[in-house]
């Protein structure tokens, strides 16, 4: 046996976690913006407000100036690994195989990660100011209450969607950029129960495509589980444009095969490392909607 095989099994295990990870990506990380960095923290983009034109005082007046605010927001990177035990030694053929247990375990672990890290950054504090020392809270004018356009508590409902979006439009966000809308299961089957989705005579396109929402008043659906709930056991349903929110990288993943000498029956260790981070970059870009459970 060649003591290089482990070496030929870590390249092949890289490739083809590399190459899953490219196929079947992270649920959300496709609908932010993102960057790769180095170093302990970065600033994925400076900010600069809005400006007014100034009334000419009269001639030959001194001239005045206009100063735009400035901010900046920051993504600091977290570390995560995965180490899988492997008894024996033909088992690491398995790594090779994108079928295989092990192989569907780490990317599918490596893509929960991913938007994790994006679910908890949506109405965290994020970090402001020159070094990324401020704070930066999640402001209650970007939130739809829980009780938007009904007498009670509410699920996802058209009526909350339109105030989402009369929000991004009073903002001036530019809705050329797409609108995405992660829900849970339980938010698709309230947008099912809702008849501006399910009448063809509110739209001019099919909104249920083989009877998912995909696709309703330009706000795309994407399915996961893993959304929050507040401390009134609330869900909390982002809606945002991809430039509002950021995921950058540090180290996508790293993969190592060695033999574990300081355990019992000398296992292999099939090892993943990674290293990301997430933030949101602008508030206005960015809607909560509180939903009933």
């Amino acid at each position: 046996m060649s003591i290089n095989t482990p070496q030929h099994y870590v390249k092949q295990y890289a490739d083809t976690i590399q190459l899953l990870l490219q196929q079947k990506d992270s649920r959300l990380a496709g609908s932010v913006s993102s960057g790769s960095y180095i170093g302990e923290q970065a600033s994925p983009v400076d900010q600069i407000g809005a400006i007014s034109m100034q009334a000419v005082s009269g001639r030959f007046n001194p001239m005045g100036r206009v100063d735009a605010t400035l901010d900046r927001r920051w993504v600091s990177p977290q570390d995560f690994q995965l180490p899988q035990l492997l008894d024996k030694f033909d088992k690491l053929r398995l790594l090779i195989d994108p079928e295989s247990a092990y192989v569907q375990n780490a990317v599918q672990a490596a893509n929960r990660q991913k938007d994790d890290l994006i679910i908890e950054a949506f109405f965290a504090d994020a970090k402001t100011g020159k070094t990324g020392t401020g704070t930066t809270s999640f402001p209650a004018g970007q939130v739809i209450a829980v009780n938007e356009g009904s007498s009670g508590n509410s699920g996802l409902t058209v009526a909350k969607l339109r105030a989402a979006v009369k929000i991004l439009m009073e903002s001036e966000v530019d809705l050329s950029e797409p609108i995405f809308c992660p829900i849970t299961a339980k938010q698709h089957d309230d947008l099912l129960a809702e008849a501006q989705i399910n009448s063809k005579d509110f739209n001019n396109e099919a909104v249920l495509v083989e009877g998912k929402v995909k696709r309703f008043m330009g706000v795309n659906f994407i399915h996961t589980e893993r959304l929050a709930v507040d401390g009134s056991s609330h869900r909390r349903v982002p809606l945002y444009v991809p430039s509002g929110m950021h995921y950058g990288t540090w180290n996508e993943i790293t993969t190592d095969i060695s033999q574990r000498k300081d355990l019992e029956g000398l296992p292999w260790q099939a090892y993943l490392y990674m290293t990301g981070g997430a933030t949101r970059v602008e508030e206005k870009k960015v809607i909560e909607i509180k939903c009933a459970e």
